[in-house]
């Protein structure tokens, strides 16, 4: 059974109506219970994860030039900004012809960011934003200001998704493969509504259980 709305029925907005049908958005019990789990699960992986975070963090020191860490503004929950924390994984001049959709093969990955990226190892570093409480574990991809600006436009209800805490993991990025165009946006937006109105412990533990599979075996999309 696929695991999102289609443009088909009587549109996105009429899906909608019912804000009280989203779990993130109404059940309050269910917010800090997912709280909890996020600082918990946070901490702990922090501390098992400390010397495969220290062995990255050397390793991209020694083969690429400019800092261990990428710090991007992002777009958070009721569209307040925050700094994300990722292992830098491109060349220090990426964005030198100015901002760029992300593709599949990019030229401008390292060789090491190639398999960072690859692993999702890359997205470690936001456990700190978990931590702190501008992320969760699940959730909608956070994305730039200049790209939500071109989508807002072309993406039905596209700011809808700011009404919860981005993830560093989410039912779009382990269902659907890695895209940069607006008909991949369309359709990452329909998996984040799923999850926003279906969410549950389960499956958070489900999506957490995916995206283990994918660092574990390099599925990365």
């Amino acid at each position: 059974m696929k695991k999102y709305i289609s443009l088909s029925d009587d549109g996105l907005r009429k899906f909608l109506e019912k804000s009280s049908d989203y779990v993130l958005l109404t059940n309050e019990n269910k917010l800090f219970q997912k709280r909890i789990i996020d600082v918990v699960l946070s901490f702990m992986l922090l501390i098992v994860l400390m010397p495969l975070i220290v062995f990255i963090s050397i390793l991209v020191k020694i083969t690429t030039r400019g800092p261990i860490f990428y710090v991007q503004e992002r777009v958070g929950k009721n569209n307040i900004k925050f700094n994300i924390w990722k292992f830098r994984s491109m060349r220090v001049d990426a964005e030198k012809d100015g901002p760029q959709w992300a593709s599949k093969n990019d030229c401008r990955v390292t060789p090491i960011g190639n398999f960072i990226r690859k692993t999702r190892i890359d997205e470690l570093p936001q456990l700190i934003n978990v931590l702190s409480g501008s992320m969760s574990l699940v959730g909608p991809r956070p994305e730039r200001e200049v790209f939500i600006n071109q989508l807002i436009k072309q993406v039905p209800e596209y700011n809808f998704r700011h009404r919860v805490k981005p993830g560093v993991t989410g039912w779009a990025q382990v269902n659907y493969p890695y895209g940069a165009t607006v008909e991949d946006a369309i359709w990452k937006h329909k998996y984040d509504l799923y999850y926003i109105k279906n969410y549950s412990f389960l499956l958070d533990l489900k999506i957490i259980f995916m995206t283990v599979t994918t660092v574990l075996f390099g599925k990365g999309t």
